[in-house]
C-alpha cells in the first residue's frame, strides 16, 4: 500500500491520507487496492483489501464506511459496523477513523486547529454545489479555526461539464465563474472544463476557512496511481481516511 499522506499544517495527533490503487489483491479492471464494495469486484478481494488497509494503518476499531449518494448528509463515525447513507462523516473520538471513497470526486479533509475533531467529505460536483462542504463545516464550532486538505480528484484539464453545472455554481457564488474555462471547439455545445479544486476553495473561503492545501493531483490522467470513473467506467475506488490519535 502506497497512500498519499496529507500535506497540511494539522495538529500532530491528526492522521489523514488517500489510498492509491497500488497494493491489494483485486484483479483487472479493479487491479490493485480496490476498497469499493459496490462496483462488482470480487467481495472476497474487497474484504481482503479492507483488512490490508486497517492493518497497515494500525486501526484498533472498525472504521466508518458509508453508502455514498452524492448528497450532503453528514454522520458521526461509529465502530458499530453500520453503513449509513451519507457523503461525509466526522469524529471527536481518538482511534475512530472516518472514510469516504472516490474515483474522480474530490475528498475534502477537515480538522480544527486544536486537533479535537476531524471530518472527511465526498464532494462530486453535485454534492459540492448542494453544500456538502458547508454541511460538514457545521460539525465544527468555528469555521475560521478549521484547516482543510484537498485530496486527489479529477484535474482541471480533464473535468468536462455542461453549462448547467457552471450556472448552478455561479448562481450560488459569482466568483465560481473563474473556475470554468470553455472547451475549445465545443463552444456551441456549451461545454466547460471545471476546476473542482478551485470550486471547493471558493466555497470553503466563503464559509470562513482560510487554511486550505492540496489539490495538485489528477486522478483521470494518472492511471498508474489512481482509479478514475470518467476514464475507465468500470473501476475501483480509493479511500480517504482521517482519524485522531
Amino acid at each position: 500500500m502506497q497512500p498519499i499522506i496529507a500535506d497540511w499544517d494539522a495538529p500532530k495527533n491528526v492522521h489523514a491520507l488517500t489510498t492509491t490503487r497500488l497494493g491489494g489483491v483485486s484483479e483487472a479492471p479493479y487491479a490493485g487496492l480496490n476498497l469499493g464494495d459496490h462496483v462488482n469486484d470480487d467481495p472476497a478481494a474487497v474484504a481482503q483489501n479492507r483488512q490490508q488497509l486497517v492493518g497497515a494503518l494500525g486501526l484498533k476499531q472498525s472504521p466508518q464506511w458509508l453508502q455514498q449518494v452524492h448528497g450532503i448528509r453528514v454522520v458521526k463515525a461509529s465502530a458499530d459496523g453500520g453503513v449509513p447513507e451519507a457523503d461525509a462523516c466526522w469524529s471527536d473520538q481518538p482511534g475512530q477513523a472516518c472514510i469516504v471513497m472516490t474515483a474522480d470526486c474530490l475528498p475534502v479533509f477537515f480538522t480544527d486547529t486544536q486537533g479535537s475533531c476531524v471530518a472527511v467529505a465526498h464532494a462530486g460536483w453535485r454534492g459540492l454545489a448542494d453544500g456538502v462542504l458547508e454541511a460538514t463545516l457545521a460539525c465544527f464550532d468555528d469555521s475560521t479555526q478549521v484547516i482543510c486538505w484537498l485530496g486527489p480528484a479529477i484535474g482541471p484539464d480533464a473535468f468536462e461539464v455542461g453549462g448547467e453545472v457552471r450556472e448552478q455554481f455561479c448562481a450560488h457564488l459569482a466568483e465560481s465563474e473563474q473556475a470554468f474555462k470553455p472547451v475549445l471547439g465545443k463552444e456551441a455545445e456549451d461545454k466547460w472544463l471545471a476546476d473542482i479544486y478551485q470550486l471547493a476553495r471558493l466555497r470553503l473561503n466563503a464559509a470562513g476557512v482560510t487554511q486550505i492545501s492540496g489539490g495538485e493531483h489528477c486522478t483521470y490522467s494518472d492511471a498508474d496511481q489512481f482509479y478514475s470513473y470518467r476514464r475507465d467506467g468500470v473501476t475501483g475506488r480509493m479511500a480517504s481516511v482521517i482519524w485522531l490519535d
